[in-house]
């Protein structure tokens, strides 16, 4: 980890809770993405969970939460440090991308609605496009013109042919001027739900992955050769710092197409061109949601017994290899536990969990209070 992320030991879930995942084109030097992740975390209300650097793709992911006016504040401040330090005429990287600020989405995560999140985008587009006097589209559920409603239609020419573009009328950006800023590109913010940013490893070529990215993501390869997983994109690439490719794919909706769904069709594809698959990479944060349905996934194809949470977890990291890469935390790489999950505490768990945690192969809670709990079971009061 570059910057030094604080723990989070509690955020009050019943708080309004937006959460920002900002993608810089930044993800080699740590001077700048310190200084970027500084500005987030600086911001008064705003809790930093995440910093994600990429050296292949020259990219670094940003997750952060807060109330919603706060997000937006912090996502600001971070644009604004990065205006200072990103030329995109300089920048080269694996990632597809159209400006410094590349994307800029915000989700609903607690007490908050979809549309309330579309406020927030429009706010930040408005302010940032005032700010630095650069265009701003919005996509997802903000997007205002069917045409552009994806994060792939608006990227669609990338950096380098973006000054022909904003040059067309149905491409006048939705906040700032319609003309080519070379330093900064353009930006693209909106609404969307939770996505899972997923990498699959494989030891081959980047054709050789991107053919398996054609096979797997609903796009496919155009009308009438649609892929075979529902709310997937994908693209491959080659690492030239891992010399492995990946198959980089977004799961926009996690429980369509889980990540262990997307992770073993990828294996099936691999093994049809004789190539290696060499674990997975999770970009971000994920919903622990998540990481248990692959764990149920393997304990019912190999007809394990596994309660514990923790051990869980291990089996997942194991099946998925997401620790191929750089060591996956579970405490540092999942929402709920970077928020600080209620519950951490004995006297927070249900009977049903006090009972499986005693039954787990761990560490079980001591004698007393397993007796105090029968108890008031055997005699209510």
């Amino acid at each position: 980890m570059i910057f030094n992320v604080q723990y989070v030991t509690r955020v009050n879930m019943n708080s309004k809770i937006v959460e920002c995942v900002p993608n810089f084109s930044e993800g080699r030097r740590k001077d700048v993405i310190d200084a970027i992740a500084k500005a987030i975390s600086d911001t008064a209300g705003c809790t930093l969970l995440d910093v994600d650097p990429g050296v292949a793709t020259n990219r670094t992911v940003y997750t952060f939460v807060g109330a919603p006016d706060v997000v937006v504040q912090a996502a600001l401040a971070a644009a604004k440090t990065a205006y200072q330090h990103i030329d995109m005429k300089k920048h080269a990287g694996e990632h597809p991308r159209m400006g410094a600020l590349d994307v800029c989405p915000f989700i609903p995560i607690s007490n908050v609605s979809m549309d309330e999140c579309v406020d927030c985008s429009v706010n930040f587009a408005k302010q940032l496009s005032e700010a630095l006097s650069v265009p701003v589209f919005l996509y997802e559920f903000a997007s205002r013109k069917e045409y552009r409603k994806s994060l792939s239609q608006i990227r669609e020419g990338e950096y380098e042919g973006l000054e022909k573009k904003l040059s067309l009328p149905e491409w006048m950006p939705d906040f700032g001027p319609a003309r080519f800023v070379p330093q900064w590109g353009a930006t693209v913010t909106g609404a969307r739900k939770f996505l899972i940013a997923y990498n699959v490893n494989v030891l081959g070529i980047k054709e050789q992955a991107h053919r398996i990215a054609l096979n797997v993501r609903e796009q496919g390869r155009g009308p009438g050769q649609e892929g075979r997983l529902k709310s997937v994109k994908g693209l491959g690439w080659y690492l030239d710092d891992q010399s492995i490719a990946q198959i980089s794919m977004n799961l926009t909706d996690y429980e369509t197409t889980p990540i262990h769904v997307a992770y073993e069709e990828c294996c099936k594809d691999a093994k049809e061109l004789n190539i290696a698959v060499a674990g997975s990479e999770i970009v971000g944060l994920v919903p622990l949601k998540s990481m248990l349905m692959a764990a149920e996934y393997y304990i019912q194809k190999e007809g394990l017994f596994v309660l514990d949470e923790q051990l869980k977890m291990r089996l997942v990291i194991d099946r998925l290899g997401l620790s191929s890469l750089k060591h996956f935390k579970p405490e540092e790489k999942i929402i709920e536990y970077r928020l600080g999950r209620d519950g951490s505490g004995l006297v927070n768990l249900s009977v049903r969990k006090f009972v499986e945690s005693i039954g787990a192969r761990s560490s079980a809670p001591g004698g007393g209070s397993a007796a105090a709990c029968i108890a008031s079971i055997v005699c209510p009061t």
